[in-house]
């Protein structure tokens, strides 16, 4: 059985909404389902690549489609004699081919780990016929690997921690006991991030009682995050994580989603203005309404890169209101989600637990 064999198989044991497996719904949740660099995860991929004496560490988190390298180590090249500011360890001259942070489950090891929820030691990789043909072998020259499963408090394995050498090694007891004990040390990192979330959870049950109705979503595919009572009320409840133009084809047709986007990709605010929407209720009081958008991006408070757009919505149908007033409707809003917490620009919330229509 290959990894990817094993990592699909055991997707069943994690059964979420929409397709998806518990797994990847988790690593949403905590908002690291992506491959983007994480400051915290390349130290520690530094301190594990340290303590076992690895020249290649890895914090990697696995989910339906790939795997996530947040955490990396790879030594400095010594022809760079003085590191770009701003740079983290892994982007100071890779001598290790990695051209990006993320791989297919059918290359290296760790999906194996996953799937069996147990560390995995392997000395020389040419000697096990089982993963002697993997692609890391030939591509990347990977001989020796040692990794960990990242098992959380849900009892989830999100991913690994892991270590790699090019040459084969003994690995020994004691280098599997410390690949353990600092995949379980990683894990309050995870715990920090339950805590947070559940922070932003209880702020977004005032954003619940709120008369507009209020939408989040996450990256450049629109994908929606969190959708108030009020939105679900007049718009419809979104499946979990579902895309914005497939949720709600009437506010597709408006543009929405083109609004969206463009606020995500300049980092700058943008309006739609008098968007006519038939009721999605039966018996409403009026067939049709029509609404003003603002979508405002939400950014990495570290970074300062923009990862989520808040749109917020006004009926205009019976009266007037100007697009100052919804702009600085929209500005509160946001600087209320970005003050809760770490800021979701690098964290985004899930879906509150618990309401009809928009839990999973």
């Amino acid at each position: 059985m290959s990894a990817m064999t094993d990592v699909m198989s055991a997707q069943n044991a994690y059964p979420g909404g929409g397709g998806e497996s518990g797994r990847t719904r988790r690593l949403r949740d905590l908002g690291l389902n992506d491959p983007s660099p994480d400051e915290a995860f390349d130290r520690f991929a530094h301190l594990a690549a340290s303590i076992t004496r690895a020249p290649i560490a890895m914090v990697n988190f696995i989910n339906d489609e790939r795997q996530m390298f947040r955490g990396l180590y790879i030594p400095p090249n010594p022809a760079q004699t003085q590191p770009v500011e701003d740079d983290t360890w892994a982007d100071r001259g890779i001598a290790f081919d990695l051209p990006a942070r993320e791989m297919p489950l059918s290359h290296g090891f760790c999906p194996h780990v996953v799937a069996q929820r147990s560390p995995l030691a392997l000395d020389d990789i040419l000697a096990y016929p089982r993963f002697a043909g993997n692609p890391v072998v030939d591509e990347l020259g990977v001989r020796a690997y040692l990794g960990a499963p990242l098992v959380d408090d849900t009892n989830t394995v999100i991913g690994t921690v892991c270590v790699l050498d090019r040459e084969p090694r003994q690995w020994g007891r004691e280098r599997l006991k410390d690949i353990q004990h600092l995949a379980e040390a990683l894990l309050s990192e995870i715990r920090l991030r339950d805590n947070l979330l559940a922070q932003q959870q209880e702020m977004f049950a005032a954003f619940d009682g709120s008369p507009f109705p209020i939408m989040l979503t996450d990256g450049l595919d629109n994908a929606i995050r969190y959708a108030n009572a009020e939105h679900a009320g007049i718009f419809g409840a979104p499946g979990p994580y579902s895309d914005l133009a497939q949720a709600y084809p009437q506010l597709a047709a408006a543009g929405l989603p083109l609004a969206v986007g463009e606020a995500h990709r300049t980092g700058r605010s943008t309006v739609l203005k008098d968007i006519r929407v038939q009721s999605y209720l039966p018996g409403a009081r009026r067939a049709e309404q029509v609404y003003t958008f603002t979508c405002t991006p939400l950014r990495n408070a570290r970074t300062g890169m923009v990862n989520g757009v808040l749109t917020v919505g006004m009926d205009v149908t019976a009266q007037s209101r100007t697009e100052e007033e919804l702009g600085t409707l929209a500005a509160l809003l946001v600087d209320r989600l970005q003050q809760s917490g770490r800021s979701p620009g690098e964290m985004l919330p899930p879906y509150p637990q618990g309401r009809p229509g928009l839990s999973g």
